[in-house]
């Protein structure tokens, strides 16, 4: 039997076009239900001084886990890492951000690759998360980057340091908006090398609000105060002190048993003493982690304001991961939620359609 050429020429086209609709035109289909939100008088930051000028807007994504040589099967990696990059580069052509924040476990074996590894590790993080002209990237550091504290030594610090421009703690400010990114592993309280520097600069940049602000009791250097004042977003790896994930009702919260397990300070979390003296310091009016893979939105244990935990941005730890955008002069963000790889709880697929704004 002679074949069907004209049968086997629409086969080879349909299965080119699933192809490409599945890998490519699918990341921008489910992102096109994102978007900022909209001007409204009654979702309006008052913390931040009237201005002319336009509105920062920012993308946030966490623990995106590039393998390295000794975990995982090459044709993973190269799954893994060509979702996060069309993920990714399609929410760049959608959305178009001010500025991208990574919250930390940047690589996988980045705490004992060799500094040849770790070299091909940051060639390839700045290859897949590239972004536009006009849009800057900063990373706050994890402990698969460089180990947790007591593993973490000043070369593995340093070579982060050096790559991603990630001291123990940054400050950030883009018209009038704040944004202070700390070393997790720092924040340990016993005077080491990392912990007494992350001390004096927390130290700094709560007389640099206070003075801004206007309440510093004593007298202010002239460089010690901001062009203006609003409450900053406290950025970091691990979440804020917590016992379990149980509170965290989100759509991308994590499963049972998983949702659980006591949480060990330092471990899963930052211990209870260095989440109070963070909140009082910096006075958040949002904290954004990683760390858990999972979702968790849930009140500041100190003052007014929300944390937001995000999923791991890698489909090989989470099922449906997604990222966050939120746009300056709001007390609103939003979640968007990629496609996921296997299976949903029906009762969250409308999230993932039409992803509702979260306000703080």
């Amino acid at each position: 039997m002679r074949p069907n050429l004209k049968f086997i020429v629409k086969t080879s086209f349909g299965v080119l076009f699933l192809f490409f609709y599945c890998e490519f035109l699918i990341f921008y289909a489910v992102q096109l239900n994102c978007d900022w939100p909209q001007l409204d008088p009654d979702n309006e930051d008052t913390s931040i001084e009237p201005s002319n000028e336009d509105p920062v807007k920012i993308m946030v994504i966490a623990d995106t886990h590039l393998l390295g040589s000794r975990k995982g099967h090459w044709f993973d990696k190269l799954r893994r890492e060509w979702q996060m990059y069309r993920a990714f580069q399609s929410a760049m052509t959608l959305h178009k951000p001010d500025l991208v924040f990574v919250l930390g476990d940047l690589t996988d074996e980045g705490l004992y690759c060799s500094s040849t590894e770790f070299e091909y590790y940051v060639n390839r993080f700045y290859s897949l998360f590239a972004v536009p002209e006009g849009t800057k990237i900063y990373v706050a550091v994890g402990n698969h980057d460089i180990g947790f504290h007591y593993g973490v030594s000043p070369y593995l610090n340093q070579r982060f340091v050096k790559a991603f421009d990630a001291p123990v703690v940054k400050m950030i400010s883009l018209r009038g908006n704040h944004f202070v990114l700390v070393n997790s592993m720092a924040l340990e309280g016993d005077g080491c090398f990392l912990c007494k520097p992350a001390e004096q600069q927390l130290t700094k940049i709560e007389k640099i609000l206070k003075c801004t602000k206007g309440t510093y009791t004593e007298k202010c250097k002239p460089n010690m105060k901001l062009a203006k004042y609003s409450r900053p977003i406290l950025m970091q790896h691990y979440p804020l002190y917590r016992q379990s994930d149980m509170e965290c009702n989100d759509f991308d919260a994590a499963p049972f048993p998983i949702k659980q397990e006591r949480f060990r300070e330092r471990w899963e979390c930052l211990s209870q003493e260095a989440t109070y003296q963070l909140l009082n310091q910096v006075k958040p009016r949002l904290s954004l982690s990683g760390h858990t893979h999972h979702g968790c939105t849930r009140p500041l244990p100190v003052g007014e304001g929300l944390e937001v935990t995000i999923p791991s941005f890698s489909w090989r730890n989470k099922d449906n991961p997604n990222y966050l955008l939120r746009s300056s002069i709001f007390t609103a963000f939003l979640i968007c939620g990629m496609i996921p790889t296997y299976s949903i709880d029906i009762r969250h697929f409308e999230d993932y359609l039409n992803p509702k704004y979260v306000h703080i």
